[in-house]
């Protein structure tokens, strides 16, 4: 069945339905990874999101226990082109499946490398995904300019608190949408952690008196959380030790009066190159992020940048003075992507007062 891909500037593409057949507006982002679909497919951070895959080939090892959560989360999935007969020993379903059993839709046989051109001249847009071939542009682009992705944090959060077992530090996890492998990371070195739904009262986290907190990644806007801001700024007030991650790296700098700004295309794929500013040593990075923090808005006496893009500049992490807190931009967990910066999770352990055994 015939599908289009229709943008809010007007461009439409055509291609072959994928998944559900149910119409869905979103905005429309691009990622640059070559592995990792299933990932992608399952990262919390793309709610409201539909992902275009710029690597040409997608699914061709099909769906393996590597999920960052229970589900898919994005709104939709655009592709060159889909392998329908995938091939690993780890294969449990092709994607097609799983978009159907997930009523996700997506579009395929389209030219990617155009819309990703189009995206980065123009910056992210909105866009709808339907197989009506007798859609209206004069009704469509008014909805397409008017979607917002909304407050998604709340939707992708867990409901209720739950506990990774273990001998070490205690670890709290406020949960903004956070993958898997950010509390797997934790609980590989020993860690207790604690994973708490995003509206959890501050008050209720320290209370329990945790060796240290962990802000996670999560979708859309950060300025669309005020609540969650002023929870963070009472974490930052204590004396408890703070690492935080992607969405949770922005909550704290706007809790401590910095500011963040939407990024024309963002930054998505697993071969963004990181600088540390102390050492100068170059990491590649795993990324996912449409907002960035404004460092010209930092008071130095609050917090210093720590790393930057090389690429085109941007924050991507922060060392809050006279804290135990930093704070970076990517994603040192990856799943997927690198595991460079994988090293950061053992810095927060060295801020706990070091290693810890049972």
């Amino acid at each position: 069945m015939k599908a289009f891909l229709i943008l809010e500037d007007g461009t439409v593409f055509t291609g072959n339905r994928i998944g559900s057949s149910r119409e869905v507006i979103s905005e429309i982002v691009f990622n640059t990874s070559m592995t990792g679909y299933l990932e992608v497919l399952t990262d919390p951070s793309y709610a409201g999101q539909a992902v275009t895959m710029t690597y040409p080939l997608i699914g061709n090892y099909g769906i393996t226990p590597d999920m960052e959560s229970d589900r898919p989360w994005l709104d939709g999935l655009i592709v060159r082109e889909l392998s329908r007969m995938p091939s690993n020993f780890r294969c449990q379903k092709s994607i097609q499946d799983f978009l159907l059993g997930h009523d996700i839709p997506g579009i395929a046989g389209i030219d990617t490398r155009a819309l990703t051109k189009i995206l980065r001249e123009k910056g992210t847009m909105n866009g709808m995904i339907t197989s009506n071939a007798d859609y209206d542009l004069e009704e469509v682009l008014p909805k397409l300019k008017t979607y917002t992705t909304g407050k998604v944090v709340e939707k992708v959060t867990c409901r209720e608190k739950y506990v990774l077992p273990g001998n070490g530090y205690k670890v709290a996890l406020l949960d903004f949408g956070a993958k898997k492998n950010i509390a797997a990371s934790l609980n590989r070195r020993g860690c207790e952690v604690t994973v708490y739904p995003a509206l959890t009262p501050a008050e209720e986290i320290l209370a329990a008196q945790p060796d240290g907190i962990m802000l996670s990644n999560g979708p859309g806007d950060p300025k669309d959380c005020g609540t969650i801001i002023e929870e963070v700024r009472k974490i930052y007030e204590s004396d408890i030790p703070v690492f935080a991650i992607c969405l949770g790296h922005q909550l704290m700098a706007l809790a401590t009066g910095g500011n963040t700004h939407r990024l024309k295309y963002g930054h998505r794929g697993g071969n963004h190159p990181v600088k540390d500013l102390k050492t100068g040593r170059v990491y590649i990075s795993s990324q996912n992020h449409g907002y960035v923090v404004d460092t010209s808005t930092l008071d130095p006496a609050i917090a210093a940048p720590a790393f930057m893009n090389v690429n085109d500049g941007t924050n991507e992490g922060l060392k809050y003075t006279n804290k135990n807190i930093f704070t970076v931009q990517f994603h040192p967990e990856a799943c997927p992507g690198p595991q460079d910066t994988g090293y950061l999770f053992d810095v927060f352990l060295e801020m706990m007062g070091g290693k810890k055994n049972a």
